[in-house]
């Protein structure tokens, strides 16, 4: 098996292993970056040989990033020159989610859009070499199903169409070398050199020392790739024979389930997650996995748990199913990963240490609360063990008190741990589970 390869290789790939005809339709993902743009000119090439119909998908993020709409007009002015059907769209807002998945989802689902409007076989992006390593060293930081530690795949199926990345076996500097040499224009994001962003600290810290030992080091994180999904799809297969007894009509058979070893049990849980978020694996860690085992082995008949996009894991007695549940109004509820972007505007970060004790910071003991921690809307019933209290308070009280305007009260974040227990309510106040600065603590949240 060859690892590593040239921008021609790439082309070569396109040619010859895609099945490509005269006259087929593929969207390419474009920002006007320098990996996109070395893409865009790949495919234009193919188009030139063999007439494919290119579509070029641009999005504006409307972050307010100075350049972005000068960005758009370029990458538009491009594709005009060179005969190519330039499509784009703005996000105009952004809701309750994390920042980063947010646009994401935005994205893909403009993307499929035009997929599915112009009948194309494939969705092209640029990712490369160097983002495989980020992403693989990411998801083993923060745990993930091994199909997630295995970073991203070349070709991913997605039924009526593939997604392809046909740039991973290079790197950002083969692609900058590429853009040179055919003098093509780009842009660079300066919001991708700050360090707000947990992929921009491994982009600027990690990843130059990893190439300071080994130069071709991307090769090596591409065999690990490729050797983990062999593993991974072996292990799919005896675990897809399994699941027709113990996985039916969406429902999971919890007595068959704990007749499988260890092993099995959590392939299926990490198999039935992959399913529902696909190409979303960075939303799942490991102990998510461990949250839906739990409940399965709670001696509660009724308990349901929640996980990213949304999702419900929801035991019934001796059945467990993932259900969907659609957000209503100003809810939200989002798992506290790194640092969050709230609804409403403010953002709660994980610090490794912070000086001061107000009510806008928050310590815990993750030995007294049931991790994962996740910040929501506030609910009817919501009642808190405030610190240096007896008993419990109602947050609608609380609010009161503090003269919370109504219409800021259904977006103030509600922080709770994994069993429902109020933790923290931002900027008014700290719990029975906060701690003081000389006693320990391992968990530190700052909201601002």
């Amino acid at each position: 098996m060859k690892l590593g390869g040239s921008v021609e290789e790439a082309y070569n790939f396109i040619m010859n292993d895609l099945n490509l005809k005269y006259g087929d339709t593929v969207v390419a993902a474009i920002s006007g970056g320098p990996d996109s743009m070395a893409l865009l000119h790949l495919l234009m090439r193919v188009k030139l040989a063999i007439n494919i119909n290119l579509i070029c998908a641009h999005v504006n993020h409307n972050t307010g990033r100075i350049g972005q709409k000068e960005e758009q007009l370029y990458v538009e002015k491009f594709c005009k020159m060179n005969g190519v059907t330039f499509e784009t769209m703005t996000i105009e807002n952004y809701g309750d989610d994390n920042f980063e998945n947010e646009a994401r989802t935005k994205r893909y689902n403009y993307f499929e859009s035009l997929i599915l409007d112009n009948d194309a076989k494939y969705l092209f992006t640029a990712h490369h070499g160097d983002d495989l390593i980020e992403t693989i060293l990411m998801r083993i930081a923060r745990g993930s199903t091994l199909r997630g530690y295995s970073g991203f795949s070349k070709i991913v199926d997605r039924g009526k169409y593939k997604i392809v990345r046909p740039l991973i076996e290079l790197t950002k500097e083969d692609l900058i070398k590429y853009n040179k040499a055919h003098k093509i224009k780009y842009f660079i994001d300066k919001t991708n050199l700050e360090d707000v962003h947990t992929r921009n600290r491994y982009r600027k810290y990690i990843l130059p020392k990893l190439k300071n030992e080994d130069p071709n080091i991307h090769q090596k994180f591409l065999k690990y790739s490729k050797t983990l999904l062999e593993y991974n799809d072996y292990i799919d297969k005896l675990v897809v024979k399994k699941l027709k007894n113990i996985y039916v009509n969406n429902v999971l058979n919890i007595p068959k389930y704990l007749k499988e070893e260890n092993l099995i049990q959590t392939k299926i849980i990490y198999y039935l997650l992959e399913q529902i978020y696909q190409d979303d694996l960075m939303l799942i860690t490991d102990r998510h996995a461990e949250i839906i085992h739990d409940v399965i082995l709670s001696n509660k008949a009724n308990v349901r748990v929640h996980l990213p996009n949304n999702i419900q894991a929801v035991k019934a007695y001796d059945t467990l199913v993932f259900v969907n549940i659609p957000e209503k109004n100003n809810d939200y509820e989002i798992e506290l990963i790194d640092s969050v972007n709230l609804p409403n505007g403010k953002n709660i970060e994980f610090v490794d240490s912070i000086n001061h004790n107000t009510n806008y910071v928050c310590r815990l003991n993750s030995s007294e609360v049931k991790l994962p921690l996740h910040v929501r809307s506030r609910r009817d019933g919501d009642k808190m063990s405030i610190k240096g209290m007896i008993g419990s308070k109602k947050i609608n009280d609380i609010f009161i008190d503090s003269k919370i305007p109504t219409k800021e009260r259904n977006l103030w974040p509600v922080v709770v741990d994994s069993d429902e227990n109020i933790v923290w309510l931002p900027g008014l106040k700290k719990s029975k589970f906060d701690k003081p600065k000389e006693e320990k603590c391992d968990i530190i949240l700052r909201y601002y």
